[in-house]
């Protein structure tokens, strides 16, 4: 089996479903060296005839036939890049053809349809990223309770993505708060978040790993001492376990599977 494969991700629009989508499939073969190439806006002949001959040289290159990953609505397009020896898998035409002979309607064929939304989500969607964004780290306290839910967990253990995951994806209002040295001495949840208890998620991580983060940030610091990202990661499960705090451990999975069982965790309440 070959160690490394070219594989491209090309779209009429941005090319977003078929990244996400693609990359979802490849995560299933462990030990392949993917090379990744994104071609979005593949929109006219000039831009399908430059793609052309990045696909052609990644063959030459790899002596193996890359593998095309696409989302186009436009079949002319789409027939010009068949032209190369490749493996085209195109996701629109795998599921919407089954769709429209199963509904008995043909579908719109309007690019970026699947990011656009009613006006009501979007407008909803930026007013909760512009609220995960001014609650970001325990910036600000105002307006809590109007929050969504409320993260908490020691430093960079991955609260601000989560929180601006959370808003972009799902809409919610997330706001996150650091358990922060002070805190973990008095060995009680801040003042601030008393009032909330039923918003509150936490995170948490594996000290080694947290060590390799802070590391980045402060290099040789106390901060980011792996006895210091001990003690403060247990602390801050002790406390958490304590006060009834459900927690989701980031240490192996991604932003996206913590945030699909956070949602979980609000429908269940």
């Amino acid at each position: 089996m070959a160690s490394g494969r070219t594989v491209f991700f090309v779209s009429d629009g941005t090319g977003i479903t078929a990244e996400t989508l693609g990359k979802g499939l490849l995560s299933q073969f462990e030990g392949m060296n993917f090379h990744q190439v994104r071609f979005p806006f593949l929109d006219n002949p000039k831009k399908a005839k430059e793609c052309l001959l990045r696909i052609r040289k990644a063959r030459e290159q790899d002596g193996i036939r890359p593998l095309v990953i696409m989302t186009m609505m436009n079949s002319e397009i789409s027939a010009m890049l068949r032209q190369e020896d490749a493996l085209f898998l195109d996701l629109f035409e795998v599921f919407i053809a089954p769709l429209e002979k199963e509904l008995g309607v043909r579908s719109a064929h309007t690019v970026g349809r699947s990011h656009g939304g009613t006006g009501s989500e979007y407008t909803n969607r930026i007013a909760a990223m512009s609220f995960a964004i001014a609650h970001d780290d325990g910036v600000s306290d105002a307006d809590l309770k109007n929050a969504d839910v409320i993260l908490i967990g020691v430093s960079r253990c991955g609260k601000t993505p989560t929180s601006l995951y959370l808003s972009m994806q799902f809409g919610l209002k997330a706001a996150n708060y650091p358990l922060i040295p002070e805190d973990i001495q008095r060995d009680r949840l801040p003042d601030t978040l008393l009032p909330f208890r039923d918003k509150l998620f936490g995170l948490t991580i594996a000290p080694e790993q947290l060590h390799l983060i802070r590391q980045e940030r402060r290099p040789d610091s106390n901060y980011a001492a792996l006895d210091t990202c001990w003690k403060e990661v247990a602390a801050a499960e002790r406390l958490m376990k304590r006060e009834g705090i459900e927690w989701f451990d980031m240490t192996s999975r991604s932003i996206e599977e913590i945030a699909v069982q956070i949602i979980q965790a609000i429908n269940k309440r």
